[in-house]
């Protein structure tokens, strides 16, 4: 616990205490049966980790299964400062691979779903970095991601529409995750946080409806048939520059003859 105090209050205790040998003892504690001896042992990982010289060693020392472990099976504070440090380690490039191979996103996709506002909001976050890359996409997908981010970004009170909505722009970069949004509902969630969102919501949102729309034409007749085209002309007149060009985009594709274009390829719905 002292350790975990020295590295949280201290900025530069965090590259001495590494140095000193300390981060092979704090992983094995994370293993340790005793769940508050593993909940400070995660605690004083991840203080160590706010500092970006300790990341790498962090990592490379065996860091990521145990924070796994404890993510899936320790206290909310461990739960919630796993996924946390995980999210740490994983702005490492080459540590993104790593963690989601270890199991790590279906356990923060549970977090996200049934966590306190805090966890949800680090679960929200580490998913985003972590789904950065491709591989980490499809296992969220997988994990039923989409379902949950769909219902966080329809409840306005639950202060996740903004988080949620970041995740679903990296996450349908992959016809898998764009099938699963259209699936879960998503598409009547989004014209309605065009129609009613903050403008920081509306961006994200058109953003995101740009992209699911793009390649495939039955897709567009939803988004369409949802009314989305009054909301958009809307944002087109008022909304940022980025907001407003997208909005323009988005409308263009709306209107465009939706009859002898194609339907949704065969790999835009495997799932």
């Amino acid at each position: 616990m002292e350790i975990r105090l020295l590295a949280k209050n201290k900025p530069e205790n965090r590259i001495k205490i590494a140095k000193a040998g300390a981060i092979k003892p704090l992983i094995s504690l994370i293993l340790s049966p005793d769940l508050q001896l593993q909940e400070y042992g995660v605690t004083a990982i991840l203080n160590l980790s706010l500092c970006d010289e300790n990341k790498e060693v962090i990592a490379s020392s065996g860091a990521i299964k145990p924070l796994v472990r404890a993510l899936g099976a320790g206290t909310p504070t461990a739960k919630e400062n796993a996924a946390c440090a995980l999210l740490r380690l994983s702005q490492v490039e080459e540590s993104k691979a790593a963690i989601g191979r270890s199991g790590a996103i279906p356990l923060l996709v549970s977090l996200l779903e049934s966590g306190g506002f805090r966890a949800k909001k680090d679960a929200s976050t580490a998913l985003y970095s972590l789904c950065m890359v491709k591989e980490n996409k499809i296992r969220a997908v997988k994990a039923g991601i989409m379902k949950v981010l769909v219902e966080l970004m329809a409840d306005f009170e639950s202060n996740m529409v903004d988080k949620s909505a970041y995740v679903v722009s990296v996450l349908v970069a992959v016809a898998e995750a764009r099938a699963a949004l259209v699936e879960e509902g998503g598409v009547p969630v989004l014209v309605e946080i065009v129609e009613v969102g903050t403008q920081r919501q509306k961006e994200i949102v058109v953003v995101i409806l740009l992209q699911v729309c793009e390649d495939s034409v039955a897709y567009r007749t939803m988004v369409a048939r949802e009314g989305a085209i009054p909301p958009l002309v809307a944002l087109s007149q008022s909304g940022t520059n980025r907001a407003k060009q997208k909005a323009e985009k988005l409308i263009e594709l709306l209107r465009q003859p939706r009859s002898g274009y194609g339907a949704v390829r065969t790999s835009e719905v495997v799932a």
